[in-house]
């Protein structure tokens, strides 16, 4: 676990996460798993995280930019932001991911439904204050974006990393949801003339467009040309 002085313990040996009474899968538990690995494959596909959490008691969500640094979910903000305020301060929060995969349509309105992936963590975000462990987090924010992509501009200078609050949150209390595969009507519905099935969705990259207030003095980045994110079945 990451500590303010910049100390943080290795990736778990463990492949699944502890169950606990926060991270239980009381609905549909045969839809749910704690393996590790599955977890972060979702994590590495997804762009932008929930973080839930308590505010002078009022209960906020708030969508953010985050990365997987070995087993810690990496997130960032202004240092004046109340929102990074808050996290600093180590509450106990709730960070979701939810890959939307396709829309299932049932022959019943009861039955339709949604295909997704997703991850819940819970834990206390620890602020990373040591410089090295610091501009570590905010190259794989980077990275995990577009690969490659860090080497290819100007690192953070002192100011900036200084108006930056960079936090990790371990990943150690989590579980997996998922639901694929097509409608589930009842036996009694099957005969009747409505059309079921699956819309299939995921996420395109359409073609780089250059800066036009300041064209670029170079070519857009290999990784930019068919960008892509995360395997490309959406197991439907």
């Amino acid at each position: 676990m990451a500590t303010r002085k910049g100390q943080h313990r290795g990736v778990s040996n463990s492949p699944t996460f502890p169950v606990t009474p926060q991270t239980k899968l009381q609905r549909r538990p045969d839809r749910g798993s704690y393996d590790r690995a599955l977890a972060y494959e979702i994590l590495d596909e997804a762009l932008v995280c929930s973080v839930g959490f308590l505010a002078r008691g009022e209960a906020h969500v708030m969508p953010m930019a985050f990365a997987r640094l070995d087993d810690r979910l990496i997130l960032h903000g202004a240092s004046k932001s109340r929102l990074v305020t808050t996290l600093c301060e180590g509450p106990r929060i709730c960070v979701t991911v939810t890959l939307l995969d396709g829309i299932v349509l049932a022959r019943s309105a009861m039955h339709h439904s949604l295909n997704y992936r997703a991850v819940v963590v819970f834990g206390s975000p620890v602020e990373l204050v040591d410089p090295d462990e610091k501009r570590a987090a905010l190259v794989r924010l980077v990275e995990h974006v577009l690969p490659g992509r860090s080497a290819q501009t100007r690192a953070p200078n002192e100011l900036e990393m200084r108006a930056t609050r960079v936090l990790a949150l371990p990943i150690e209390e989590a579980s997996v949801k998922c639901r694929h595969g097509g409608p589930l009507d009842d036996a009694e519905d099957l005969a009747l003339a409505y059309w079921a099935g699956q819309i299939p969705l995921s996420l395109r990259a359409g073609e780089p467009i250059a800066d036009a207030a300041h064209v670029p003095h170079g070519p857009p980045p290999v990784a930019a040309l068919g960008y892509k994110r995360g395997r490309s079945d959406s197991r439907l």
